[in-house]
């Protein structure tokens, strides 16, 4: 069932974010892709049997939407929840230097992003 983004921001119930992760948001977004519109409880799973380095993150950030679910409104079962509203978004980047041949320098970005899932 696709619906328009119009209509999975409505739906939505509660709201979960996490900021500057320290993972790069090109990364973050494969995972995000695979879980986007799916039920929490095959999100989790999905997030389970992968193998992602931002899997945990992504993870975490879903068991706080869930939570703010239940706590915002008791009746609703959790078995029930879609995620209605995935997003990611790039953060500060940190700028290192690496020495390099002759004297030279070449930059290291460490990117980090802001993770936004949303759930009803």
């Amino acid at each position: 069932m696709k619906a328009n983004k119009k209509t999975l921001k409505r739906d939505s119930i509660a709201k979960a974010s996490m900021r500057n992760a320290r993972v790069a948001p090109r990364k973050a977004r494969l995972v995000i892709d695979q879980i986007r519109g799916l039920d929490v409880t095959h999100a989790l799973a999905v997030l389970e049997s992968t193998r992602r380095a931002s899997n945990p993150i992504v993870g975490n950030v879903l068991k706080s939407a869930i939570a703010n679910a239940i706590e915002k409104q008791s009746t609703v079962n959790p078995d029930d929840l879609l995620i209605t509203e995935a997003r990611v978004d790039g953060a500060r980047t940190l700028k290192r230097i690496r020495p390099r041949a002759m004297g030279r320098a070449s930059q290291i970005l460490k990117r980090s992003c802001h993770i936004t899932l949303a759930v009803g």
